[in-house]
């Protein structure tokens, strides 16, 4: 039978898709219905039809699955953040513990066998709600005209009004209102992206879950005098009231005029308390992640513009694990690659003879060196540049290859360790790494590589040109660190043949 756009149907939820939408079939036609749970049986509405598949809204649950659980977020079907909020918590990791061996099955060409080997258990949460350090908010207008912020409905820029985000922190609630209420009062315009006018664009919080300090950065659309100490009306009153919120630490304004879907601008200053805030990461035991501590503990600075984790609990287990799967001594030279504000780097520092740290940011290279000091540690150097320039670079200027490059010449005398390093981890974003950084790593043959990826499907394709290049697949972990999103993190270690 063939279907086509409005049809409703009535059908039982099989599987689930990599961005966790319900799966059905109906005489062997596929339907992607989002926000159906695997055990369903649903009625929906056709909305896009193919040849063989067809998207469909779900209409109503006939048959509720036993894993279907009741969301704490009255908007999380609109909001679309939260994919799996319906689904029960170990059925999440069950599904995203599957969705990593099928991309190392399917991009990544290893077997089943091979997968089955080395594949650890998902490291799960103690608490899947509240766990995010950070959340950024858009602000806009209601029908009514009334100042509102929230998040943007999937796939659109229209916001919808929440000030309570069950994966944020509790106590963003009270700022947000705090905010709101300060605009409603004194008249301040959110901005308006058709127009390109009004002052507030997004509400910035960021936590430290150790310190328990508090950062609001407003985002604001301001044409006036750079390095003014005015830059909203009445904004002493404004402030007046964040300072008496408990833990409030500091409160910038970060300028951006420009029309673009990019939140932040490159002009922060602060307005009140301090330029950042600190948190600490400690180093856990991970064949006891839930219970023991080593006792190390590293302590950040984290500014508006820092690239942090967003889950600290969860990076404390990310982090060790990739720790323990580069099998430091204190004799090895370790390479980390998108090193970001040096959190792994320092990591691996304690227990490593030398770490090098490269990241294309030049502010996060400058906190990482600030962390460096901040943790008394003097056995890591971090350059700018991007991983897959600074590496080759550096590989073949030493090699007697290429010219001479500005951003070594402030190093030692280059040394047989850094050429042919311990170990090298990488910690790239979405699209994995490069094609000639992966070729450069397999040149400069390290005992073992560490690969920290936020992306399974790229994970699987680079892990493929690993093991290609003389490299086992040993060891492969996931970790969640977004619950209630189909987003895992993956830690894989591989060592030469």
């Amino acid at each position: 039978m063939e279907w086509k756009k409005n049809d409703r149907v009535t059908v039982e939820i099989t599987d689930i898709g990599t961005e966790g939408e319900g799966i059905g079939k109906l005489e062997g036609f596929i339907l992607f219905i989002k926000d159906a749970v695997i055990g369903d049986i649903v009625e929906a509405k056709i909305m896009k039809s193919k040849k063989n598949y067809a998207y469909a809204k779900l209409e109503k649950v006939i048959t509720p699955s036993p894993f279907r659980v009741q969301p704490r977020c009255k908007s999380h079907r609109q909001c679309g953040g939260c994919q799996l909020q319906a689904l029960h918590y170990e059925k999440q990791l069950a599904f995203k513990q599957d969705k990593v061996k099928n991309h190392l099955l399917r991009i990544g060409g290893f077997s089943e066998a091979e997968i089955d080997s080395v594949m650890e258990p998902i490291v799960g949460m103690e608490e899947p709600f509240h766990y995010r350090n950070k959340a950024q908010y858009p602000v806009g207008r209601d029908k009514e005209g009334n100042p509102i912020a929230g998040f943007y409905a999937g796939r659109t820029h229209s916001i919808i009004a929440n000030t309570e985000c069950f994966l944020g922190r509790k106590e963003n609630k009270e700022i947000l209102d705090t905010i709101l209420n300060y605009m409603r009062e004194f008249h301040v315009a959110p901005y308006e992206e058709e127009s390109g006018k009004g002052l507030i664009r997004h509400i910035l919080i960021r936590t430290g879950f150790a310190s328990g300090e508090i950062m609001v950065c407003l985002v604001l659309n301001y044409r006036g005098k750079a390095g003014t100490v005015q830059y909203l009306p009445h904004q002493e009153i404004l402030l007046e009231r964040l300072s008496k919120i408990q833990n409030m630490t500091s409160v910038s304004i970060n300028i951006n005029t420009e029309n673009t879907n990019v939140i932040l601008g490159k002009e922060t200053h602060t307005i009140w308390g301090s330029d950042t805030i600190r948190d600490s990461i400690r180093v856990r035991n991970m064949q006891k992640p839930d219970m023991d501590f080593t006792g190390d503990k590293l302590e950040f600075a984290i500014s508006p513009l820092s690239f942090y984790q967003v889950n600290p609990l969860q990076t404390e287990k990310l982090y060790s694990l990739a720790l323990q799967y580069a099998g430091l001594t204190g004799k090895e030279t370790v390479w980390d690659l998108y090193c970001g504000i040096g959190t792994i780097s320092l990591f691996l520092a304690a227990k490593a003879k030398q770490v090098y740290g490269v990241e294309i940011i030049p502010q996060a290279i400058e906190d990482a060196k600030a962390n460096a000091a901040r943790n008394g540690i003097s056995n890591a150097e971090f350059f700018v540049g991007k991983a897959e320039e600074v590496l080759p670079e550096f590989y073949e200027r030493h090699k007697g290859k290429a010219e001479s490059a500005g951003i070594f010449e402030s190093l030692p005398a280059l040394t047989a360790d850094m050429l042919y390093p311990d170990v090298i981890v990488v910690d790239p974003p979405r699209k994995g790494c490069d094609e000639k950084c992966l070729s450069t790593m397999l040149k400069m043959a390290p005992s073992r590589i560490v690969y920290v990826s936020c992306d399974s499907a790229t994970l699987a394709r680079d892990l493929r040109v690993l093991c290609d290049g003389g490299y086992e697949l040993k060891k492969v972990r996931p970790v969640d660190q977004f619950g209630h999103t189909v987003h895992c993190e993956c830690t894989a270690l591989l060592v030469k043949r």
